[in-house]
C-alpha cells in the first residue's frame, strides 16, 4: 500500500510535525508513503518568518521554490497533473479543492482509477457564499473516497455539502511547538509564581495583521477594558498590511501607552509571552480553526475567541480554558476580556485545566488519526 500526500506550502511547521510522524508511523505499519510540498510559502506569510526545515523531518518533493503564487496557474496544473501520473499511489490525498489545480489533480486521479482524498479544514463561518461555489463543492466532494477534516465544524460542513459520514476522517489538530517543549515545565512555571494576583494583566494577539482577524474590534474591546480598569496591556505579536492603519487606531483611542506592536516572534518567544499573558485574544471574523489557541492552552494561557472560529466547540470551554464571545461584537469582548482577569487569580489550576484539554491535541494522534483513515479509504483495515 502506498499513500501520496500533497500540500500546499512548506511553511507550515505543523503540517510539518504532523507528516513527520505520519512518515515514522507510516513505516512502523508496512505502509509506502510519498510527501509532495506544491511550494516553501505564500505570500502573506513572508513577513511572519522563513521556512523552518527543522519540523519536517520526512522525505518531501518540493515541485516550485519560493510563493505559492509565482508560477502560473496553468504552470502549477500542468506540474501537479505530470506528478501525479508519474508517482502511481493507491491513494491520493489532495490539498484542498479551492483551486482549478486541485480540480486537474481530482480529474487525474478519476482517469487513472487511483482512491482520492481531500484536506478540508473550512467550516460554514469562513467566507461568502454564492450558488456557483456551493456547486462547485458538492461537484468536488462527489468525486472523493475520503475526507480529512479536523474540529466538529469542519465534519459539519462535509455532511451538508452532501459527503457520506462513513468517509469523513475526523481528526485532531495538533500545532507545531517548540522542540524541547515540555508540558510538565510549562506547568511548573506558573507553580513557582507567586500566589498574589498580577498587577498587569496583558493580552496577547497573534497572528495576521488582515482584516478577516478582528483587531480592529479588538482595539475597540480593549479601550473598554482600559477605561474599567487600567492595569492592562495588549500586545499585537504579527505582520500584515492593516500594520499602519492600527497603529493610527491606537493613536486616536489614545493608548499608545498600553498597546504594543512587537513584529514577528519566533515559536519559543511566543510561548514565553503566553506564559506572562492573562489571555490571548483571537477575534477574527473568518478562521477554519486558529492553531495559535492550540498553542497558547499549550502553555497554560486561556483564550477569549470569537465564535466564529472552528476551534471552539473543541477547545473552547467559558470559564475553563476561557471564553467565546459572538463575532463582531465589542461589548461582548470586552466582557469576556474582563471574565478572563478573573479567571488570572487562580492561574496554577487554569494551566493545568488548559494543558488537560490540549493534551490530545499532539502531532502523533493527528497522524494516527491519518493512517487509519487512508488503510480505511484503500481497504486495508488497520
Amino acid at each position: 500500500m502506498h499513500i501520496a500526500i500533497y500540500h500546499n506550502i512548506l511553511w507550515s511547521k505543523y503540517k510539518g510535525g504532523v507528516f513527520s510522524q505520519v512518515y515514522v508511523q507510516s513505516k512502523a505499519r508496512g505502509i509506502g508513503t510519498s510527501f509532495v510540498q506544491i511550494a516553501e510559502t505564500d505570500d502573506e506569510r513572508v513577513a511572519l518568518g522563513d521556512v523552518d526545515l527543522s519540523y519536517h523531518n520526512y522525505p518531501f518533493r518540493l515541485l516550485f521554490r519560493g510563493a505559492y503564487s509565482h508560477p502560473s496557474r496553468w504552470r502549477r496544473v500542468i506540474t501537479l497533473v505530470q506528478d501525479v501520473f508519474k508517482h502511481p499511489s493507491d491513494l491520493v490525498v489532495m490539498p484542498g479543492y479551492h483551486r482549478v489545480e486541485y480540480w486537474a489533480m481530482l480529474l487525474i486521479c478519476i482517469l487513472l482509477r487511483r482512491k482520492r482524498a481531500v484536506f478540508c479544514d473550512s467550516t460554514e463561518f469562513d467566507r461568502p457564499k454564492s450558488d456557483w461555489r456551493e456547486l462547485a463543492k458538492r461537484v468536488f466532494f462527489s468525486g472523493c473516497d475520503g475526507f480529512f477534516c479536523y474540529g466538529i465544524r469542519s465534519k459539519e460542513y462535509l455532511l451538508k455539502y452532501g459527503a457520506e459520514e462513513s468517509k469523513i476522517i475526523y481528526r485532531y489538530q495538533a500545532a507545531a511547538l517548540p522542540h524541547e517543549y515540555d508540558p510538565a515545565e510549562v506547568l511548573a512555571r506558573y507553580q513557582a509564581l507567586p500566589s498574589t494576583a498580577r498587577k498587569v494583566h496583558r493580552f496577547t494577539y497573534v497572528g495576521r495583521f488582515s482584516v478577516e482577524k478582528g483587531i480592529n474590534d479588538l482595539l475597540e474591546a480593549f479601550a473598554k477594558v482600559y477605561s474599567r480598569t487600567s492595569d492592562v496591556r495588549l500586545e499585537l505579536v504579527g505582520a500584515g498590511p492593516l500594520r499602519a492603519e492600527l497603529a493610527a487606531r491606537v493613536a486616536e483611542l489614545k493608548l499608545g501607552q498600553v498597546v504594543s506592536f512587537l513584529g514577528a516572534k519566533s515559536i519559543n518567544e511566543i510561548g514565553e509571552l503566553f506564559v506572562e499573558s492573562t489571555a490571548l485574544v483571537l477575534p477574527s471574523h473568518s478562521e477554519p480553526w486558529g492553531l495559535v489557541v492550540n498553542e497558547s492552552l499549550s502553555y497554560g494561557c486561556p483564550v477569549v475567541v470569537s465564535n466564529v472560529c472552528g476551534c471552539v466547540p473543541d477547545l473552547v470551554i467559558d470559564g475553563v480554558t476561557g471564553y467565546s464571545f459572538e463575532v463582531g461584537d465589542i461589548e461582548a469582548l470586552s466582557q469576556a476580556m474582563l471574565s478572563s482577569i478573573n479567571m488570572a487569580a487562580d492561574r496554577v489550576a487554569v494551566a493545568k485545566q488548559c494543558l488537560a484539554v490540549i493534551s490530545e491535541f499532539t502531532p502523533n494522534r493527528a497522524a494516527s488519526q491519518i493512517l487509519d483513515g487512508c488503510q480505511r479509504i484503500v481497504g486495508d483495515p488497520p
